[in-house]
């Protein structure tokens, strides 16, 4: 795959009908259009390292913007590279409805830096939320989780030096207040990513959303209970469960 800009400053792309990403603004996986690039001119004469461009969103007609590598500046053509960066990024989103205070301001700053790939920050505010979990859980809910992680990494299939960093990052020293944490790249953020949402997610959010379901379920029985039971004279008044109904 590759693409370049022509002489009259026009930027051609080989999958460029089918060139489709996350839009930062709508966060629909849409395809882009380019409508802004600079000069052929302007770029042969300062020759700068990375070309950016303006694309425009077919779904909102926001505009994004992309960085391109410069691989070769040709006489009819600027050769660019094939992987290009997103400048905007669209957020990541989590259920936040469960997680405790601390922990929910961590991991809300720790998506932040991820979003504006600032990996290193990512991993390090990733372990502080993971701290702050540990101290509300207790010990006993660290051990959970540490177990929840070994599984994990068998059903993602993490590759060892992979999941060694990562466990560093979630399940070092506690007596360490400043510990050596390894270098994150893009790709090693989005398997920390993935664990650390999927970690508070069973901790948290799916343990609050099954005792929210419990309680409207016994709820709705008791109010059942109830109906059938006013229809009936003389009956004797149901106790509702939380009461201790077996």
């Amino acid at each position: 795959m590759s693409s370049y800009i022509d002489a009259a400053g026009r930027l051609h792309h080989d999958q460029e009908a089918n060139l489709a990403l996350t839009c930062p603004h709508c966060e629909v996986v849409s395809h882009v259009t380019p409508i802004a690039v600079p000069s052929f001119d302007e770029l042969v004469s300062h020759r700068p390292r990375q070309v950016g461009a303006v694309y425009r969103c077919d779904s909102c007609n926001q505009p994004i913007f992309l960085r391109f590598p410069v691989k070769m500046y040709g006489n009819n053509r600027i050769e660019l590279g094939a992987q290009f960066t997103e400048v905007e990024r669209p957020a990541e989103k989590f259920s936040y409805t469960y997680l405790p205070e601390d922990v929910e301001t961590l991991f809300r700053e720790a998506l932040s830096c991820y979003s504006q790939a600032c990996y290193n920050a990512f991993a390090s505010m990733c372990r502080r939320a993971m701290q702050a979990a540990f101290a509300d859980l207790g010990e006993a809910g660290k051990l959970r989780l540490f177990d929840q992680l070994n599984d994990v990494r068998v059903m993602a299939e993490i590759d060892g030096a992979t999941f060694i960093d990562i466990k560093r990052v979630i399940f070092g020293s506690d007596n360490d207040p400043h510990p050596s944490l390894p270098m994150f790249d893009d790709q090693q953020s989005g398997v920390l990513l993935e664990v650390t949402k999927d970690l508070l997610y069973q901790v948290y959010v799916r343990k609050g959303r099954l005792q929210q379901a419990v309680m409207m379920r016994r709820f709705f029985a008791d109010e059942s209970l109830r109906n059938v039971q006013a229809a009936q004279p003389g009956a004797a008044p149901a106790r509702p469960y939380h009461q201790g109904n077996e």
